[in-house]
């Protein structure tokens, strides 16, 4: 439920309301707004019987919201966030945000050099993954601690903040003494414990949407982290799961603008594991953009054909600086500035 104040609604009546939703055993979460301010009812499993806070001195109206994600609507949260990931800001009203990297960190040499081309192209931000969940139990698995020292390493030799998987609580003290961002793959979208847990270290995170989620089911997700305390969420559309096998999932666009709409949380695009193919990232990359993504995560490579961990989606570090001159150029066209 959602309590709408009068805009002549002074501190004490906000504070009544407040104590009344309490009383009432529900968590109580004041929205200021530039007009009027709105206190958001968490915690109830049904319908709430309105008829006391509708009366007391302040109220203008109650809505009643039947959405499973609340926190992460447009309803409780007019306003769109901007989520700070160590001075690389995402959301509206700023440049699109471009993380690149390789799939897999393989060696300390393969992430240095790694990061000084994506960062000699213009990206923001450094990616890499050091538990990797693989479809086949023999394929490589990452090189776990070892692995983050390097991206760490790389991402603080080249001032680039870095992101990357946290597949289990257990890893997840250890991957925040390293990574800036803490990335939620596909497979994890729906690992309830693992997104309180997340949500509990108010670190930065990039929350992927799972292979087969709706996108109330997305949001939903998104919702576990927030309402655990962490804000700081920005989603990420990887692709979904279709009849298609041209590609290798099917990249749903659509849910960068219905996401905008529905929720404040900033969404990125990765065309990468999206389409599976090289050749296809660039152009999705700028529909992305044009579609209003605050952001793009790509996989670079030093050498995609001798990459542990899909090379065949990959691009050279030459490739991805070429592409980077041509989404500068867009991202102008579009109006953005840095």
């Amino acid at each position: 439920m959602l309590i709408v104040m009068h805009h002549h609604a002074t501190k004490e009546q906000v504070d009544q309301v407040i104590a009344a939703v309490k009383t009432m055993g529900l968590t109580a979460e004041p929205i200021p707004g530039s007009l009027r301010t709105a206190i958001g009812v968490l915690g109830n499993q049904g319908y709430v019987d309105d008829s006391t806070i509708r009366t007391l001195p302040g109220v203008r109206e109650t809505i009643h919201v039947s959405k499973p994600y609340k926190m992460a609507s447009r309803d409780f949260h007019p306003k769109a966030s901007v989520i700070d990931v160590s001075g690389v800001k995402f959301g509206d009203g700023q440049r699109p945000v471009i993380i690149a990297g390789p799939c897999s960190i393989e060696t300390e040499e393969q992430m240095m050099v790694a990061a000084k081309e994506v960062k000699a192209g213009g990206a923001r931000m450094l990616r890499g993954g050091a538990y990797k969940p693989r479809t086949g139990p023999h394929s490589f698995q990452g090189l776990g601690l070892e692995g983050l020292k390097y991206l760490q390493q790389a991402g603080r030799a080249y001032d680039l903040p870095v992101v990357t998987e946290v597949m289990r609580i257990e890893q997840l003290d250890t991957v925040c003494q390293y990574a800036d961002m803490l990335q939620i793959g596909a497979r994890n979208m729906q690992n309830f414990d693992l997104l309180k847990e997340v949500g509990k270290t108010r670190h930065p995170v990039l929350l992927k949407r799972g292979m087969s989620a709706t996108i109330e089911e997305f949001l939903a997700a998104a919702e576990y982290i927030l309402a655990e305390g962490n804000k700081n969420v920005v989603l990420c559309e990887r692709g979904i799961r279709t009849f298609e096998k041209a590609t290798r999932n099917t990249l749903d666009l659509s849910v960068v603008p219905l996401i905008r709409e529905m929720s404040h949380l900033p969404i990125i695009v990765d065309p990468s594991h999206a389409t599976g193919k090289r050749m296809l990232v660039p152009v999705m990359t700028k529909a992305a953009l044009v579609a209003g993504a605050h952001g793009v995560m790509m996989e670079v490579h030093p050498n995609p054909a001798l990459a542990l961990c899909d090379g065949a989606q990959s691009l050279s570090g030459e490739y991805f600086s070429e592409l980077m001159e041509e989404i500068d150029q867009l991202l102008d066209f579009l109006g953005y500035r840095d």
